[in-house]
């Protein structure tokens, strides 16, 4: 038997497998039942369907009660081929698959939307039969929670540019729990403009606590930014333009996934000098050269 298993943030095209393997095979034609989905086009659906194809779920109801629930891939078809206002859009995290002969199993993490609005996550469990037309699905059954679920690169960019914001509009609003505690690490480390000015987070709540008993700790405004990711997703790094008191400044930053969500581990404030106007800086902090 040969597994493969992607990585979370890898994109899964056919081009990362070597042409012509079984594996390949396989999750094209998983890769079209979902386009198909995304389409509406229920013949295009059903082209990687064998047979009477059953549609299961398990899942914990209410009560607490493990229940699996059965559907028709048939009657699933005919469904997405009505008129709907989203686009079903079930996002494929991972694979894992097994091929042995002519069956298959494929292991797949998911993310599922309606339009742009996050429905539920999970696991799809495929069993595939390889007629002669190729590779058919011949049984589904998923799990479906809506709690910790993955997230497209693009979604984690707006969660952290919404953090962001939210940090600046605290200390503009001398929101103290916010902008340390919501945001920040326990092992957070804030550097300032002074080199003078490097303290944890807790170290900087005290130097701070002054400015964060007025209406507003300091007022800055991102004017611009860009977020980048590690290629497991979990730690981010950015740079922003800040319109400040102090003229425009840069910060940069470093972030991490916990169980609590995004927490800002590192942050660097600085500000910008225009090279023409440099020489007089160094004048002026008497770093300049002597003629």
């Amino acid at each position: 038997m040969k597994k493969i298993i992607l990585g979370f943030f890898i994109f899964l095209s056919l081009n990362v497998f070597g042409q012509g393997t079984e594996e390949q095979a396989v999750i094209k034609s998983i890769e079209t039942m979902f386009d198909a989905m995304r389409e509406s086009d229920s013949t295009k659906l059903l082209s990687v369907i064998y047979g009477d194809v059953t549609l299961n779920t398990v899942f914990v109801d209410r009560e607490g009660n493990h229940q699996m629930k059965g559907g028709n891939m048939k009657e699933f078809a005919e469904s997405i081929a009505k008129p709907h206002e989203e686009i079903y859009d079930e996002k494929i995290w991972s694979y894992e698959i097994e091929v042995d002969g002519l069956l298959a199993t494929a292991w797949t993490e998911y993310t599922f939307y309606l339009g742009e609005k996050m429905s539920h996550c999970g696991v799809n469990a495929f069993q595939m039969f390889k007629s002669k037309e190729g590779w058919k699905v011949i049984g589904i059954t998923d799990t479906r929670r809506k709690d910790n679920c993955q997230m497209a690169p693009s979604d984690h960019e707006a969660l952290i540019n919404d953090l962001m914001d939210a940090w600046h509009k605290a200390a503009a609003t001398a929101d103290e729990d916010v902008f340390f505690d919501g945001t920040m690490a326990v092992d957070g480390i804030y550097l300032g403009t002074d080199a003078s000015e490097r303290w944890t987070r807790d170290e900087m709540k005290e130097w701070s606590k002054t400015f964060f008993e007025k209406d507003t700790a300091w007022d800055f405004t991102a004017k611009s930014r860009n977020v980048y990711f590690s290629n497991d997703g979990k730690t981010a790094w950015f740079e922003e333009l800040l319109d400040t008191w102090m003229g425009d400044c840069r910060g940069s930053g470093v972030l991490e996934l916990t169980s609590e969500g995004w927490k800002l581990k590192h942050y660097n404030l600085a500000i910008l000098v225009a090279n023409d106007v440099v020489k007089g800086y160094l004048d002026l902090i008497g770093k300049g050269k002597k003629e």
